[in-house]
């Protein structure tokens, strides 16, 4: 199929107002949509089934699917690179938003202050006019402009559009062998990852390991933790530490995603009292920003190694169940003309309410660049 061909379909479906999803997964060049037959609403059930799910950040709130047996899988290899004008991107023009923001940092760092919890994670979303309507070509420009990350389009008429490039796995499982990543710390990306980083963003990023690691203990057999490492992702750099482990027999995915989502990464530590604050305190739904999406229980072709010694088995490729979750950062929710775009960071006790705000709007470039 080539790239226009692709579109075309994928535009087709859009005009139609049926739900799809596209697609390209970080460092690949592959992009993939699911094209569902129906306007049917799927909620995820026991995480069983197949297909592409679209998760908020509320956990009690319903998951989405897009189920693989209603709909059409379609791919392209590759998509020609689109020109992005560049230009440097205003900063927000809202009234009182740095304000709000500010003052929602003050009141996070007082109640860790008074030892109500470690770490919380307070969010703002800013809302910028819209020149390119076609949120297709919208795809496109982010695709071009952010090949490390998870770049989708995603869109249900009884839910909206959402588009994002985001950096950060939550998880990837194969049979039983998992990953995760512990992402958290930013500082704009000044041409080298040869970077200082406070104790703040250090913390920061240790509580979310530790969280993993504590959470997933009980489930998985032993675990494998790299290095922490400095690692860009667009205009940003971040510190990340890779966790591998191997489940135990009987471990439901459902209980993975249970004892992970929200992590400290985008709600705070302990979770469920970050959470009850960020509810109470942000003034605004996040919906489905800081939740997770991606490919559910879908079947994945492993091919043995290949070299001389393993001429003979290259025929015996086998299949396994693949999901890959990652988590939604980077977006934004298309409303009319409007991209509603989301933001957010990490306060520990040693925060400062300015560079905080700061740290949100260098984020919302990556969003603004494009648009």
């Amino acid at each position: 199929m080539t790239s226009k061909d692709f579109f075309e379909f994928v535009s087709t479906q859009y005009k139609k107002q049926l739900p799809f999803v596209v697609y390209r997964k970080p460092n690949r060049e592959d992009v993939k949509a699911m094209l569902q037959k129906t306007h049917d609403l799927y909620l995820i059930e026991d995480f069983t089934q197949k297909g592409f799910v679209f998760s908020p950040f509320d956990d009690i709130e319903p998951s989405i699917l897009i189920p693989k047996e209603h709909s059409e899988i379609i791919d392209v290899s590759s998509v020609p690179t689109v020109d992005v004008e560049a230009r440097e991107a205003k900063p927000s023009s809202e009234e009182n938003g740095k304000e709000n923001h500010v003052n929602l940092v003050k009141k996070g760092i007082e109640a860790i202050s008074e030892d109500k919890f470690k770490k919380v994670v307070l969010s703002r979303k800013e809302t910028v006019q819209l020149k390119e309507s076609n949120p297709i070509e919208i795809f496109r420009r982010l695709l071009s402009n952010y090949k490390s990350a998870f770049v989708y389009c995603w869109y249900h008429p009884k839910i909206g559009m959402w588009l994002g490039a985001t950096p950060e796995t939550l998880i990837k499982i194969e049979g039983r062998q998992f990953s995760i990543m512990a992402l958290a710390g930013t500082q704009k990306y000044e041409g080298s990852l040869n970077v200082l980083w406070q104790d703040k963003e250090k913390q920061e990023q240790q509580y979310v390991t530790d969280f993993i690691l504590e959470n997933l203990k009980p489930s998985v057999e032993s675990f494998n933790v790299s290095d922490v490492e400095s690692v860009k992702a667009g205009n940003l750099v971040h510190l990340r530490t890779m966790i591998s482990a191997q489940l135990k027999n009987g471990i439901s995915l459902k209980e993975i995603i249970d004892a992970l989502h929200p992590t400290p990464a985008v709600c705070g530590l302990p979770k469920d009292i970050a959470k009850k604050f960020i509810l109470k305190h942000e003034n605004y739904h996040r919906g489905f920003y800081t939740g997770y999406l991606g490919e559910l229980n879908l079947d994945t072709t492993i091919k043995p190694r290949s070299g001389r010694r393993n001429i003979e088995n290259r025929a015996y490729a086998f299949s396994k169940q693949s999901t890959q979750l990652y988590v939604n950062l980077r977006c934004m929710q298309i409303q009319d003309n409007l991209a509603i775009i989301y933001v957010g960071g990490g306060i520990t006790k040693s925060s400062n309410p300015q560079k905080e705000w700061e740290e949100t709007e260098a984020k919302s470039l990556v969003i603004k660049n494009v648009l």
